[in-house]
């Protein structure tokens, strides 16, 4: 419940901020400060891009455009110090943080070192400046505090770290562990020469237009137990999406796997129904072949997934590359 209510007060905070940096650009621009309203808007596009504001841009694009955001930020604010009076170079005071929070801990202390050089910089330039000297001491207490409050955060990241390795609402294990954990698992079935195979298990969404986003919700810690009662103790199931859970099955081939798939798939059609949710089940099957790694065999059970929801839904669907290349060609000969 705290892990909800931080990611819930963080997206509020984040949608706020976004509004407020935009009001003051547009007010920047009509006082006819230009660099004041760039660099306001730069700044709430970065906060745009963040994960804060919505769950869904910790992948690629999102990220190399929030870090693109952030070294324009930085520039933008670095430039105003040789655009008398510093009107916006206080801003720089939050640099730290900023730098700390969006990238790891190297590269914003590469970043946060090349401003505090470049301030000294224009602060030497600066003679004529009446405030440049009260501007660096606080710039170095805010640097210092922003120490503490980095170091704080590691350390209570490493104490929490066991505690966020499952999803706080299924038990699942969480996303972030999923790609470690595969290829370690992908690793040991090549060294060993036994088989392996993965699960993507997805709630058929398009079938739940009448039942309230609640009651899914509602219905997730239940789909959890379920999963942990079907699976054996060394296997591991994972939350990848709001209605998929991904299985990874160590020494189990692909036609074992499907059994286990339409198991795991009727259970769970009747444990919906019992809650009266019109919702249906389907799961795609990937086995390891040779030269898979752990994106590719992810992205082979999504494609069998996708394959089973688009035949219709409530159905297993196992992976094959001649069935893949076979719908690539059909659509190549229907374009």
């Amino acid at each position: 419940m705290g892990q909800m209510a931080e990611l819930f007060l963080l997206s509020r905070f984040a949608r706020i901020s976004c509004i407020a940096l935009v009001a003051l650009a547009l007010f920047s621009a009509y006082q006819g400060a230009v660099l004041a309203a760039a660099t306001a808007l730069i700044a709430a596009a970065l906060v745009w891009t963040t994960p804060a504001f919505r769950p869904g841009r910790t992948r690629q694009p999102w990220r190399t455009l929030n870090r693109i955001l952030l070294i324009a930020l930085a520039t933008s604010l670095l430039a105003s110090l040789w655009n008398p009076p510093w009107a916006i170079g206080h801003w720089l005071y939050a640099m730290p943080l900023i730098a700390f929070g969006l990238l790891p801990v190297g590269w914003g202390a590469m970043l946060t070192l090349i401003c505090v050089i470049v301030i000294m910089v224009a602060n030497q330039a600066a003679v004529g400046e009446p405030g440049r000297h009260q501007f660096i001491s606080s710039m170095l207490l805010t640097l210092a505090l922003s120490g503490i409050l980095v170091y704080l955060r590691e350390y209570k990241n490493r104490q929490l770290a066991p505690l966020r390795r499952t999803d706080e609402l299924t038990q699942a294990a969480s996303r972030e562990y999923l790609s470690a954990d595969l290829h370690k698992e992908i690793q040991r079935s090549e060294r060993e020469g036994t088989d392996m195979s993965l699960i993507l298990i997805g709630l058929d969404s398009h079938l739940s237009d009448q039942d309230p986003d609640e009651d899914i919700r509602a219905i997730l810690p239940r789909i959890g137990r379920f999963l942990h009662s079907q699976l054996r103790d060394f296997d591991s199931y994972y939350r990848v999406a709001d209605l998929q859970f991904l299985v990874i099955l160590p020494n189990v081939a692909t036609a074992d796997a499907a059994h286990t798939a339409e198991t795991i798939r009727k259970g769970l059609g009747s444990l919906l129904e019992s809650h009266g949710l019109n919702l249906t089940v389907s799961a795609g099957i990937a086995g390891l072949n040779i030269g898979d790694d752990s994106d590719s065999l992810q992205q082979s059970a999504a494609n069998a997934l996708r394959r089973a929801q688009q035949q219709g839904g409530n159905r297993v669907q196992s992976y094959s590359t001649w069935s893949e290349a076979q719908v690539t060609q059909a659509r190549g000969s229907a374009q």
